[in-house]
């Protein structure tokens, strides 16, 4: 009986630690990031805070849930094709070419565009500014 209660506890503890893997990630500016395979993750692009708090969600995401430094490279891995349309990022330029970001708006329509995690999480200042009373 102890042992198919330890097995019990065993395989609720597996199933909630995958299952939190899989899970949405709201960032500090309230931007959703869903993770898909591979590392990559998705952003939605149009919210509130637009190109910055995409950016700025992907910044997020990848230093709390992928324990991704600030000198590590965000990259766009399939832009956006809508203003308000997802944008999948990744910590690797995988079939992508790199390219710098020269404006903001316009990086999350080109694949490869990246920008380093401190520089990205930088336009969370935006979000916090707002909140101010």
């Amino acid at each position: 009986m102890r042992l198919r209660y330890i097995a019990l506890i065993a395989a609720i503890v597996s199933a909630s630690t995958t299952s939190l893997a899989a899970q949405t990630f709201k960032a500090e500016n309230r931007v959703i990031v869903t993770p898909q395979s591979n590392g990559l993750f998705s952003v939605s692009a149009g919210n509130y805070w637009g190109a910055r708090g995409a950016w700025c969600a992907a910044a997020d995401y990848a230093m709390d849930v992928l324990g991704a430094s600030g000198t590590t490279r965000l990259y766009v891995q399939v832009p956006t094709t809508t203003p308000s349309g997802p944008v999948t990022f990744g910590l690797t330029p995988g079939n992508t070419t790199p390219v710098g970001v020269v404006s903001v708006s316009a990086s999350l329509r080109t694949a490869g565009s990246n920008l380093s995690i401190d520089h990205a999480f930088q336009f969370c200042y935006d979000a916090r500014l707002q909140s101010i009373p």
